[in-house]
């Protein structure tokens, strides 16, 4: 496989994943932190980050609206619980 092609693929699951990740707003970011050690919030930075690699500037809000696909406060007030204390506990323990 040729390196665009395969760039292309990731690019396409990356997508896939960030589409997903919209959809399940029932998943919350600190489940997310406790099982895999990332969350949207850290597929936001990573975005961002590649950017900034190559000379593109992007703010945090535009890089987090990306992966939740509307403003930030807006996902947290329509979608964001309060963790619970044993969800804040793992989040202790793993981190």
């Amino acid at each position: 496989m040729d390196t665009q092609t395969q760039t292309e693929l990731e690019a396409a699951a990356f997508r896939t994943l960030r589409d997903h990740l919209a959809k399940r707003t029932d998943v919350q970011n600190i489940d997310m932190m406790n099982l895999t050690g990332f969350c949207r919030n850290c597929l936001s930075r990573w975005y961002q980050e590649a950017a900034e690699e190559r000379g593109i500037s992007i703010s945090k809000d535009n890089a987090r609206e990306t992966f939740y696909g509307m403003p930030f406060d807006e996902w947290k007030t329509k979608y964001q619980t309060e963790a619970t204390k044993e969800q804040k506990n793992s989040f202790k323990e793993n981190h």
